[in-house]
């Protein structure tokens, strides 16, 4: 019986051990999946605060999202921002070694203004149509409960 019933008890917990997870790869799987998408506007809200090279900011994201992004990404990224002029780099000859710094210009920061609102609206919008969904679906059960 005792066995029985140590097995049961670790069998919940391993189930419960699976579900978290999952839960925390479902999470880690969302983050990865909108700071890729999202990458352009995250280097430009980073170069908004200062100016960085690209080994800066492949640090900075990192640590902030808990995201790996290599030279292969973020360098090819920062020349399509600064080709479209969102960015403009400049070289570093002060520091040990040469360094390509880039800042935000003012076109960069008006995009990042134009995201950054259609984000907020983005979300604002999921809030209100969730809760005009749960409010639908409440009102609806509640029809149904009182027709029965």
């Amino acid at each position: 019986m005792c066995l029985k019933t140590t097995h049961r008890t670790l069998e919940q917990h391993n189930n419960r051990s699976k579900t978290k997870k999952m839960n925390t790869n479902n999470q880690k799987e969302a983050q990865t999946k909108l700071t890729k998408g999202l990458l352009d506007m995250i280097i430009l809200q980073y170069l908004e605060h200062e100016s960085m090279h690209g080994y800066q900011l492949i640090t900075r994201i990192r640590k902030g999202f808990g995201v790996y992004f290599g030279p292969s990404t973020i360098y090819p990224l920062l020349g399509l921002l600064e080709k479209k002029g969102y960015v403009k780099s400049i070289w570093n000859m002060d520091a040990e070694r040469p360094r390509k710094v880039y800042n935000l210009t003012n076109e960069g920061k008006d995009v990042l203004n134009f995201t950054e609102n259609s984000l907020n609206l983005i979300c604002k919008t999921m809030v209100t149509d969730n809760k005009i969904q749960l409010q639908a679906a409440t009102h609806t059960s509640t029809r149904l409960k009182l027709h029965v």
